[in-house]
């Protein structure tokens, strides 16, 4: 632990950042890529020259890192600026082919990034959209549903990896299953599930997968994975002389060279996560990622079993598969002024509905201004959660408004 947060330049500010479910800090090599590729003189790509052929190489070395990442193949790696612009970037295509009486399946666990995306898509379509219900005690979204949502007219299903405000990692394989045998495509929203484990885009059966580079430690670049197969029949709007082929048709604009090389430099540094890990990049960041899994879940289990230990908070969430996502609340404090006054003690997290919209009006907490979230990464230590547990501690019998 103490090689992995020196790594981390902010760490050294003494606050105790367990706001990484909204975003991660970098590491010393992310910042190192970024200013060395501008230090070395980038181009717009496609040039004769050597600074244009660099960024060239930029964006080809990023595709297959986030390849390796996920477990997908370069040629399906569409980049921008954020997963919420790619997923309306894909939801105008794929709606494309949708109709009155075709069908699609959201579900209430998800960030709104993968819910109003594809609302807005299938009223405009005229396709119905069905939900998938999620159990309010428990926070899981049972895969059973799935058997009477999904039918002959379903062309398309979204569902989260893991949701970014409890953490439950619902069954996505089983779902994507059922969504195949009726024809169906799934895109999944990794966004929240990929700092906390190993992922295998094949293995969940997502079609279409979804992550943000600045949830595990690289910059605010966004992509999206998928078959390249799947791609090639899609035709999103684009400029006239802007490339046809895949994936850079889904490409709008210039991409920013230089924060690519910070997202190569973010998936080396996950890789190089467990010391004693070799071989392939790929092979490196499973054990890697799977060594992070193991190391959150235990000091999660510190953390939520300190918050229900007091009596004056109530948390959120009991799914038997959680990523190290806290979510609760203290009565007679609202979450903002729980949040103030952990950050008077240097502790970060963050409040409020976290665009988690429709879960959050599951649980009753939406009109309220949603919880306190606490997330736990790979930098996170025992001092971070014992400092959160402290000044949650401090707030029973007491009432502050902020």
């Amino acid at each position: 632990m103490d090689r992995v947060r020196a790594a981390y330049p902010a760490l050294a500010d003494g606050h105790a950042y367990l706001d990484g479910a909204a975003g991660t800090q970098v590491p010393q090599t992310v910042i190192d890529a970024i200013a060395d590729a501008y230090r070395l003189g980038i181009g717009n790509v496609g040039g004769a020259f050597a600074a244009s052929r660099r960024s060239d190489g930029i964006v080809a070395e990023c595709r297959r890192a986030i390849a390796d990442l996920v477990g997908g193949e370069p040629e399906g790696v569409v980049l921008g600026p954020s997963m919420t612009t790619l997923t309306y970037r894909l939801a105008s295509a794929l709606s494309a082919q949708w109709g009155p009486g075709d069908e699609i399946v959201v579900s209430r666990l998800d960030h709104d990034a993968n819910v109003r995306p594809w609302v807005q898509a299938a009223q405009r379509a005229g396709a119905t959209v069905r939900w998938a219900e999620v159990d309010a005690a428990t926070g899981e979204l049972p895969v059973e549903q799935y058997d009477d949502l999904l039918g002959a007219r379903t062309r398309f299903v979204a569902v989260t990896a893991a949701s970014n405000i409890i953490g439950t990692k619902p069954d996505v394989a089983a779902i994507a299953t059922r969504a195949h045998a009726v024809g169906a495509l799934t895109y999944v929203d990794g966004v929240h599930a990929t700092p906390h484990g190993p992922i295998d885009l094949r293995g969940l059966g997502a079609d279409f997968y979804a992550t943000s580079a600045y949830k595990w430690s690289g910059p605010h670049i966004g992509t999206v994975v998928a078959d390249p197969v799947a791609l090639e029949g899609l035709r999103p709007d684009k400029l006239t002389p802007a490339p046809d082929e895949v994936p850079g048709r889904f490409e709008t604009g210039t991409l920013p060279f230089a924060d690519l090389a910070g997202v190569t430099a973010a998936v080396e540094h996950l890789a190089g996560l467990d010391a004693s890990a070799s071989g392939s990049r790929r092979s490196r960041l499973l054990a890697s990622m799977a060594a992070v899994e193991a190391y959150e879940d235990s000091l999660f289990d510190v953390l939520l079993g300190g918050l229900d230990g007091m009596a004056h908070v109530t948390t959120y969430g009991k799914a038997a598969r959680r990523t190290a996502t806290a979510y609760f609340t203290v009565p007679g404090h609202t979450p903002r002024a729980v949040a103030a006054h952990l950050a008077d003690r240097r502790v970060n997290v963050w409040n409020g509905t976290s665009y988690a919209w429709e879960l959050t009006g599951v649980l009753g907490l939406r009109e309220s201004g949603g919880a306190v979230r606490a997330g736990l990464v790979h930098y996170n230590n025992r001092s971070d959660v014992d400092r959160l547990l402290e000044g949650v501690a401090e707030l029973a019998g007491g009432s502050t408004r902020r």
